[in-house]
C-alpha cells in the first residue's frame, strides 16, 4: 500500500502535489526526505486524524460508503459503486454532491488511485474502526453468527421475534456506535434448556424473558467481544449484517444531509446588534480599566502554585461591582493582552501566600490607555481569541480537588483558540444580524466537524457567553466589526508568516477595518463637560485621555455609562492641589472644558480649599509642623483631636510629634485642616501615587490563532518544498544505482564479497577524473558518521580538499579526502 501511494504521489505533477501539501501542512513539518517518505506520512495515524477532524458529516459519511463497499480481494472501491451506496437511501443526495466529496477526499488522499480501483488509507480504519457506526462482519466475530447473517429470512425473523426491550437495544447499536458494555453477569445466562428459573421482565410485560441482552447474545444478534486484557464487564457487538438489516428504513449510511442545518431564528436588525454590541465594548474597556487601576494601587500576590487567590479575585470583583467569573475572564484577557504581568517583590513573602510576586499592570497599559477606544478593545477582543486560556474553568476543582485559579496554568487550553474561531465561524458563515441558539449552533458544528466537536457542548457555550461579554457579539448574533476581526484573524492564520511585513497594518499602529467600523459606531470623544449647580460634572461622551486624566484628579466618578457623571468635592479639589495644580490651574480647566457657566459655589469651593491648602507643612522629626501663622499654629496645638499625636511647640511657629509623617498628614486631614507635605529644603512635596509597573510583557496577539495547527505556507514556498522532495527522491534512487563498493562495501551483484578499496585507489581515481573531466561515484561519511554517496563531476584536488559539482543538483559542493571511502569512475 505505501510503495503504491508513493509511485501514485511520484507521478503527480507539482502543482497537485503542492496542492496536497496546501490542503494537510502537517505533511511538511518537517520537510519529508523523499516522496516515499511524504507517503508514509500520509498514510500516518497523526496525519490521517487530523484531516479526518477537518471534514464535515456529509463527506465523512461518503468516506464510510467506500470502506463499506472495498471488495474483499484487493480492498478497492469506484465511484460508481460509492455512488450507488450513498443513493440507496429514502432520500437520496444529487450524485453530484456524492462526487464531489468523493473529489475532497481524492484531493486529500483519503483516498487515492483511479475512480475504478479507488483505495482507501489503511489509518483510516484504525482511527475509525466502525464505518457509518457499523460493526465487523459476522464473519468476522463469530461462525454461528455469520451461519445466521447467511440466510437472510432467518435473521429477518429472529430480529422480529426479539422482545421489546430487546428491540431497543438492537436499535441504539444500529444507529452507532455498535458495541456496548453490561454488568459483568449479565452474560452468565445458564445453558439452553436448563431448569433454573428465568427471573421475569417487568419490561415486556412480566413474561419471563431474563435479561434482553442475555437472549440477543443466545439468538446470535450480538456476539460478545474481547476488547482488553480484562473481561470483567462484558462488552458485545452488533454485527454488520444485522445493522444494515434494522437500517432498512433509513438507508446504510444513515440520514444523509449535503447541507448544514437551518436556523429557525429571523435575522434581526443589524443595527440594534451592532449598538448593542458597541455599547458593551465600551462596558469592557470602562471594566478593565477599573480593574487595573485597582491592581495598580493594591497589586495581587501570585500563589505559589501560580494564579491570583480566590479571596483577591473577590476583592476585585467587590471594588469594580462585578461577578467573579467576569473579572476572571478580563484578568486573563488583560493578561493575554500584555497588560498585566508579574513583579518580583524580593523580602515581601507572606505566610498566607508564600510569593514574592505582584501582578499588576505592565508599562504597555499606559500606552493602551492612550489609545482611542475602539483599538482598545481591539486589543482585548484579539487577545481573547487568540489566548490559549479557558477561563470557564476558573473556580472550578483540578485533578487533585484543588480549585483552579485565575492566571494559573491549570487553566491552559491549547485548542481553546479553534474553539473560539470554529463557534465565531458559525455565526459568521449565517446571514448577517443572525441569532441563532446555543442549540443550533452546537448542530451546526456537529455537522461542520463532527469529530472536533463532539463531548465539547459546555465549551462551546462558554464561547457564545465570553463573546457576548466582550462585545465581539450583540443580541446573540456576530457584529458587523466581529466578522471584520474575524476575518483578519482568519486571513492572518491562511496567510501564514509576512517575512516582509507587508500586511502588518495593526502592528504599525493604523487601524484596523474592525477598529474602524467600532469606532463609527461608539459616541465621538468629547473635549468637554458639563458644570451643573450642584457640583455635578456630566461629560456627555466618552472623554478624550487628556480630559480623562483631568477628571480623574479634580472629580470623585459617581456613575459610569456612554455618559459619565462626576462630582466635585473638598477631597477632590484637595487631590488635585497635592498633585501640582494651583487655584488658577483648576479654575482654567473648568472654565476651559465647561460648555455651562462655572458656577459660583465651584469656584467659592476651589478658592476655599486652595486657601487653607498649604497653611500648615509637614515635615520630617518624626515630623514637624510649621506655619507663618501662629494663630493657626496655638489653634491645632490645642485642638483636642490631636491629642494622639502628642504635639509639642518647637518655636512660636514650629510643633513636631514622634509619629510619621504619613499619620500627622492623616489626623490633620482627619480633623479638617489641609496641609501639605515639604522636603528638607521647605520645597513642598507633590503628593503625586507612585506608579509601580510590573516588566512588559509581548501581547498573545502576535503569535497564530491555532497553536496546535500546523504552518500554512505559502504557493511559492510549498514548490519549493516539492522541488525539494523531488531531489530527495532522485537522490535516493540514483544512491540505489551506486556501485556495492561506494555504498560501504555491500554484497556484489553475485553475492560474493566486493574487493577492498583503499584509500589510495580512490585518491588516484579523483585525480585521473579530474584530468578527463568524468563522472565519479563518490562514498564519504558524514560529519554525523553517516555513509553516503553521490554521483559526480570532480573539478580541483588541493590542500586536503575535493571540489566537485554535482551531477544531480548542479552545485558545487567541498569535501574533505579524509572522510572519502572509495571511488569508482560511473558508466
Amino acid at each position: 500500500m505505501t510503495t503504491s501511494l508513493a509511485d501514485h504521489l511520484r507521478s503527480l505533477p507539482d502543482e497537485s502535489l503542492a496542492a496536497l501539501l496546501q490542503l494537510r501542512p502537517d505533511l511538511v513539518v518537517p520537510v519529508p526526505a523523499d516522496v516515499s517518505a511524504l507517503a508514509i506520512r500520509a498514510q500516518s495515524r497523526v496525519s490521517v486524524a487530523r484531516a479526518l477532524d477537518g471534514l464535515d458529516q456529509f463527506t465523512l459519511q461518503i468516506l464510510d460508503a467506500a470502506r463499506l463497499t472495498r471488495n474483499p480481494d484487493d480492498a478497492t472501491t469506484a465511484t460508481d459503486t460509492v455512488l450507488a451506496m450513498a443513493t440507496s437511501g429514502p432520500q437520496p443526495p444529487a450524485p453530484t454532491a456524492v462526487r464531489a466529496a468523493v473529489g475532497r477526499l481524492r484531493a486529500l488522499f483519503l483516498l487515492y488511485g483511479p475512480e475504478h480501483a479507488l483505495q482507501v488509507v489503511p489509518a483510516v480504519d484504525e482511527v475509525a474502526p466502525y464505518p457509518a457506526g457499523l460493526g465487523r462482519p459476522a464473519a468476522e466475530l463469530d461462525p454461528r453468527t455469520a451461519a445466521l447473517c447467511a440466510d437472510p429470512a432467518k435473521l429477518r425473523r429472529t430480529v422480529l421475534a426479539a422482545p421489546p426491550s430487546a428491540r431497543a437495544i438492537l436499535d441504539r447499536l444500529a444507529a452507532g456506535p455498535p458495541v456496548g458494555s453490561v454488568p459483568p453477569g449479565a452474560l452468565q445466562a445458564p445453558p439452553l434448556g436448563a431448569a433454573d428459573p428465568v427471573l421475569s421482565d417487568p419490561t415486556n410485560g412480566g413474561a419471563p424473558t431474563g435479561s434482553p441482552v442475555r437472549w440477543l447474545v443466545d439468538n446470535r444478534l450480538l456476539v460478545p467481544v474481547t476488547t482488553g486484557s480484562s473481561t470483567a464487564s462484558g462488552t458485545v457487538e452488533l454485527p454488520r449484517e444485522v445493522g444494515l438489516l434494522l437500517r432498512r428504513d433509513s438507508g446504510p449510511l444513515g440520514a444523509l444531509r449535503t447541507s448544514p442545518p437551518s436556523v429557525s431564528a429571523a435575522p434581526r436588525e443589524p443595527k440594534a446588534v451592532d449598538s448593542a454590541g458597541a455599547g458593551q465594548s465600551m462596558e469592557v474597556v470602562r471594566h478593565t480599566e477599573g480593574l487595573l487601576e485597582q491592581l495598580a494601587d493594591e497589586p495581587a500576590p501570585v500563589l505559589r502554585s501560580g494564579g491570583i487567590g480566590v479571596r483577591d479575585l473577590r476583592r476585585l470583583a467587590r471594588a469594580t461591582g462585578l461577578d467573579e467569573p467576569t473579572t476572571a475572564l478580563l484578568l486573563e484577557v488583560a493578561y493575554a493582552a500584555g497588560l498585566l504581568g508579574e513583579l518580583e517583590m524580593p523580602g515581601a513573602t507572606t505566610g498566607r501566600y508564600g510569593a514574592d510576586q505582584q501582578v499588576l499592570p505592565t508599562g504597555g497599559y499606559e500606552v493602551w490607555r492612550a489609545a482611542s477606544l475602539a483599538q482598545r478593545w481591539e486589543q482585548l477582543a484579539r487577545a481573547w481569541l487568540t489566548m490559549t486560556r479557558q477561563v470557564g474553568l476558573v473556580g472550578r476543582r483540578d485533578d487533585r480537588d484543588r480549585p483552579i485559579t485565575a492566571l494559573s496554568a491549570e487553566a491552559e487550553r491549547a485548542s481553546v483558540p479553534a474553539t473560539r474561531r470554529a463557534v465565531l465561524g458559525v455565526l459568521a458563515d449565517l446571514e448577517q444580524a443572525t441569532a441563532p441558539t446555543p442549540e443550533e449552533v452546537q448542530d451546526l458544528l456537529d455537522w461542520r466537524a463532527p469529530r472536533r466537536s463532539r463531548g465539547r457542548d459546555a465549551a462551546h457555550r462558554e464561547v457564545l457567553a465570553e463573546a457576548a461579554q466582550l462585545g465581539v457579539t450583540g443580541l446573540g448574533a456576530l457584529t458587523s466589526y466581529g466578522r471584520l476581526l474575524l476575518g483578519d484573524l482568519t486571513s492572518t492564520d491562511e496567510r501564514g508568516d509576512d517575512p516582509l511585513g507587508v500586511h502588518a497594518d495593526v502592528e504599525s499602529g493604523d487601524p484596523s477595518g474592525a477598529a474602524r467600523a467600532l469606532d463609527a459606531l461608539l459616541p465621538a470623544p468629547v473635549d468637554h463637560f458639563l458644570v451643573q449647580a450642584d457640583l455635578t460634572v456630566v461629560v456627555p461622551g466618552p472623554p478624550e485621555p487628556a480630559l480623562a486624566v483631568e477628571l480623574e484628579a479634580m472629580t470623585e466618578l459617581e456613575s459610569a455609562g456612554g455618559a459619565s457623571v462626576h462630582r466635585v468635592t473638598t477631597a477632590s479639589v484637595r487631590r488635585a492641589l497635592d498633585s501640582g495644580y494651583t487655584a488658577d490651574d483648576l479654575h482654567d480647566v473648568f472654565r476651559r472644558r465647561s460648555r455651562t457657566p462655572v458656577p459660583q459655589g465651584l469656584s467659592y469651593l476651589i478658592d476655599d480649599v486652595a486657601r487653607k491648602h498649604g497653611g500648615l507643612r509637614v515635615g520630617l522629626a518624626g515630623a514637624y509642623l510649621r506655619s507663618d501663622d501662629e494663630t493657626l499654629i496655638s489653634e491645632v496645638l490645642a485642638d483636642r483631636r490631636l491629642e494622639s499625636l502628642a504635639l509639642r511647640r518647637l518655636a512660636p511657629t514650629v510643633l513636631c510629634t514622634q509619629y510619621q509623617v504619613g499619620r500627622l498628614l492623616g489626623a490633620l486631614r482627619d480633623a479638617g485642616y489641609a496641609p501639605v507635605q515639604e522636603d528638607g529644603t521647605g520645597s513642598t512635596v507633590l503628593a503625586r501615587p507612585r506608579i509601580r509597573r510590573a516588566p512588559p510583557r509581548v501581547s498573545v496577539t502576535t503569535r497564530t490563532i491555532d497553536p496546535l495547527a500546523a504552518p500554512k505556507l505559502p504557493m511559492p514556498r510549498l514548490l519549493g518544498v516539492v522541488e525539494h522532495i523531488r531531489r530527495g527522491d532522485a537522490a535516493a534512487r540514483a544512491a540505489r544505482r551506486a556501485p556495492a563498493v561506494v555504498r560501504g562495501g555491500a554484497p556484489g551483484l553475485g553475492g560474493g564479497p566486493v574487493p577492498a578499496h583503499t584509500h589510495s585507489e580512490a585518491l588516484a581515481v579523483l585525480q585521473q577524473a579530474v584530468r578527463d573531466k568524468a563522472l565519479v561515484w563518490v562514498g564519504y561519511v558524514d560529519a554525523h558518521g553517516a555513509t553516503a554517496s553521490r554521483l559526480l563531476k570532480p573539478v580541483s584536488i588541493g590542500a586536503g580538499y575535493l571540489r566537485a559539482e554535482d551531477e544531480r543538483t548542479e552545485m558545487l559542493h567541498t569535501f574533505a579526502l579524509h572522510r572519502i571511502t572509495a571511488a569508482v569512475v560511473a558508466d
